[in-house]
């Protein structure tokens, strides 16, 4: 089994384990306005447990306190069981799992998988990003004031945080600019053209690596959101776009 396969199998497991656990759940509070739910362990267990299964000598870094960094294979697996734990413990139908794969620093592999929808996307370095195996490609939309755009602010943002100053800038210029709580679909949706971009600057690795390989082999652009530094998903600043020139409009706008 390749690994792009070997992701999109983990990742149907963990979302049936989030429907499983569905109404059942119990919660706790992570941090004020992030939950995180019985559910959430369960379904990186079953995503772990299938991949250590395959891969015993790969490294793992997961949401759920998920850390196996032993030995020196070059692969590492990045896990995000629930991706927007906020929307599922409210019922809100917008959630994801979320698994991508590195090499050497590099993603090779990635899915993102939303069990609301059966929507499984899918990329692999290289070879394009597909949703339900069928290719898909990002928007041409090239000017801001007809993009929809999507942001994720950190939690419990203060009013004069400038996370909050930078989303009322795009808002003004933007057609509109929605807050939805999931990453990892976010970035989906810029990548099947759906929306035009996505910003933010409070992600952890796991919400992200999957999602960018996605995006930029749908022939997207990623880039930190003011483009002064190299991109990592080690650092919590992003900003991907259907590569057309509103991703530097963007940019000039979080420069300012």
């Amino acid at each position: 089994m390749d690994f792009l396969q070997a992701a999109i199998e983990a990742a149907r497991l963990g979302g049936r384990k989030l429907e499983e656990w569905g109404e059942k759940f119990t919660a706790r509070e992570k941090s004020p306005a992030n939950l995180v739910t019985e559910a959430d362990l369960a379904s990186q267990a079953a995503i772990f447990d299938y991949l250590r299964q395959l891969y015993p000598d790969h490294r793992f870094l997961g949401e759920e306190g998920l850390l196996l960094e032993t030995g020196d294979s070059p692969y590492r697996w990045m896990i995000d069981p629930l991706d927007g734990t906020s929307n599922y413990v409210h019922r809100f139908p917008y959630y994801a799992v979320s698994i991508g794969l590195e090499k050497a620093g590099e993603m090779i592999a990635g899915v993102v998988y939303d069990p609301n929808r059966d929507e499984m996307f899918a990329a692999a370095k290289g070879q394009g990003a597909t949703l339900n195996g069928s290719s898909i490609q990002v928007s041409t939309t090239d000017d801001l004031q007809h993009a929809m755009c999507m942001a994720s602010l950190p939690v419990k943002v203060d009013r004069n945080h400038p996370a909050i100053k930078k989303f009322v800038q795009v808002l003004e210029q933007a057609q509109t600019v929605q807050r939805t709580g999931s990453a990892a679909l976010n970035l989906c949706a810029v990548a099947c053209g759906r929306i035009e971009a996505f910003w933010s600057v409070s992600l952890q690795p796991w919400d992200m690596a999957a999602g960018i390989l996605i995006v930029r082999e749908a022939g997207g652009t990623v880039t930190t959101t003011t483009a002064e530094q190299e991109f990592s998903v080690t650092t919590p600043d992003l900003l991907a776009s259907n590569g057309q020139k509103l991703h530097q409009t963007l940019v000039q706008i979080f420069r300012g």
